[in-house]
């Protein structure tokens, strides 16, 4: 879903415009800088801020930005004993760069569920430079994810196999197979992590968000989630609507939706996506994209390409070969941003004019959480723990055969792969707490909700639906794009939309489009 295409291991997961109308604009709480919380002295959790170690290198060209400051924040490791066991979540700050006229904080999550808050802050603070001038921007690692407690499942090497193995089943045997595994990592969940399991879940996600809300020593927590962002930001605005502040979910899930109609949403998503894409490459003409004369050409293109590999994985410059799934998920996750279609037309020439796979390898690595040196991120383990935590669901293989017919249909490139994966919580240990996907807070604090209209993995529907959910004063913006969320496709008629609202308190008029 949600910040990365790959959910379950073998399967895969989740324009220049104009600015909105100024008619009808409202107006939330003031640009003051927050009031300090009015709780007794000790009962605020306090942080100490120091050197920030292990933060991984910045992008090509880029610095890291200046007064990076890391500290721990314990919190229970079950709500309902708060005095019981402790865990540490990790957070970041990058402070305002005009501290006079702060604020507050603006914390983030940007998405997954899995990614890592820290990490990435450090690496994209750059992309927030006109909200740093006013807010401390704050990342964290939720629990279970990154260096907060994380779940561990399954080593490196194993996590090698399982990203490679067959997600696509076409026989008795390779469903057989295909389950075996998914059955094997559950068990090795329950082995490494069984102790955390019953607490990752959004709704202790966001008791965590309003600690760190006190921590930061804001009355409201000003907030910016993207993604599974939304569905934590919405949790947390559910739990604690007097606390909201300013808070943009972009990138938007309806939480009301169950695990097998979000996969069939994000799968005709995904196929719509590339079909904007395959457009896209035919414009180059034949010399920049040798794929097909139009959209549709290309699509056939890329199917016919990924079925070969089912039959025969592609050789790649780092030994390892690119499997059918591999290249599905480097596909799809080169669809979450206009910016590396580039990169996948690159790719697809390279593997099917001169049977190299190395790029699209490297597009499915990035996907998997895996890095460079060949080790993963925990992105598979706490995807998993925390999908598993909100839900029910526990789909069976009948289930998924008996849904792959309407998956097929809506996605020919992404249904089968996004069906099998239904299968990601069956059999897992504990049981779902449905508290997590509640998001209604008609008494909040106005909220932006943004929406793309040519979202692969959080389809536009998604947003018009937790606007309705939130109910309230929530507002939806509009953009006519593509692209995985709103705010860093970098279209200026957004930007300046969640700016007004983040600066000066100023929401858009209802029914502003940009695009």
């Amino acid at each position: 879903m949600t910040g990365s295409a790959r959910t379950s291991p073998g399967g895969l997961r989740a324009a220049t415009g104009t600015p909105p109308a100024a008619a009808g604009t409202a107006s939330v709480a003031g640009d003051t800088p927050s009031a300090a919380i009015d709780t007794p002295p000790g009962t605020a959790p306090r942080l100490t801020w120091g050197r920030c170690t292990g933060l991984p290198s910045p992008p090509p060209k880029s610095k890291p930005p200046r007064g990076l400051r890391c500290a721990a924040l314990p919190v229970p490791l079950d709500h309902a004993r708060p005095s019981g066991e402790k865990i540490e979540l990790a957070l970041i700050k990058v402070p305002a760069t005009d501290p006079r006229r702060r604020i507050g904080s603006l914390v983030f999550n940007f998405g997954g569920p899995g990614g890592e808050g820290v990490d990435t802050l450090a690496q994209s603070a750059g992309q927030y430079a006109d909200l740093r001038a006013r807010y401390d921007l704050i990342g964290f690692d939720p629990r279970g994810v990154g260096r907060s407690s994380p779940v561990a499942c399954v080593d490196d090497r194993r996590m090698d196999a399982i990203a490679a193995m067959d997600d696509s089943p076409d026989t008795a045997a390779e469903e057989r197979a295909y389950a075996a595994g998914r059955a094997d990592y559950v068990r090795q969940c329950e082995a490494r992590s069984g102790r955390l399991l019953p607490h990752v879940g959004t709704a202790d996600a966001a008791r965590d968000l309003d600690m760190v809300r006190a921590a930061v020593g804001d009355e409201r927590l000003h907030y910016f989630g993207i993604s599974y962002g939304t569905w934590l930001g919405g949790n947390y605005a559910h739990q604690f609507p007097a606390r909201v502040g300013r808070a943009v979910l972009d990138g938007a899930v309806d939480t009301r939706l169950g695990r097998a109609d979000l996969a069939l949403q994000q799968a005709a998503a995904f196929q719509r996506a590339l079909g904007g894409f395959g457009a896209a490459c035919a414009r180059l003409g034949k010399k920049g994209c040798p794929l097909g004369t139009d959209g549709p050409s290309v699509v056939a293109s890329v199917g016919r390409f990924l079925d070969g590999l089912d039959r025969a994985a592609l050789r790649t410059s780092s030994g390892r070969r690119l499997t059918q799934s591999l290249g599905t998920t480097g596909v799809a996750g080169a669809l979450y941003s206009r910016d590396a279609w580039p990169y996948l037309a690159q790719g697809l020439v390279d593997a099917v004019k001169r049977r190299d796979g190395s790029l699209l390898l490297m597009l499915a690595d990035v996907q998997n959480g895996r890095r460079q040196d060949g080790t993963y991120s925990n992105l598979s383990a706490a995807n998993t723990a925390i999908t598993c935590a909100d839900g029910a669901d526990r789909p069976t293989v009948s289930d998924v055969r008996r849904l792959l017919p309407r998956f097929r249909e809506a996605s020919p490139i992404f249904g089968t792969s996004l069906a099998w994966g239904l299968l990601q919580c069956t059999g897992w240990p504990v049981q779902g707490d449905p508290a997590g996907r509640e998001v209604s807070a008609p008494s909040a604090a106005p909220i932006l909700v943004v929406g793309n209209t040519g979202d692969p993995a959080t389809p536009y529907a998604w947003a018009s639906a937790l606007t309705e959910a939130l109910g309230g004063r929530a507002t939806l913006l509009t953009l006519r794009g593509e692209g995985h969320g709103s705010y860093d496709t970098g279209d200026p008629c957004v930007r300046e939309a969640v700016h007004a609202y983040l600066l000066r308190g100023t929401v858009p008029a209802a029914g502003a489009t940009c695009g």
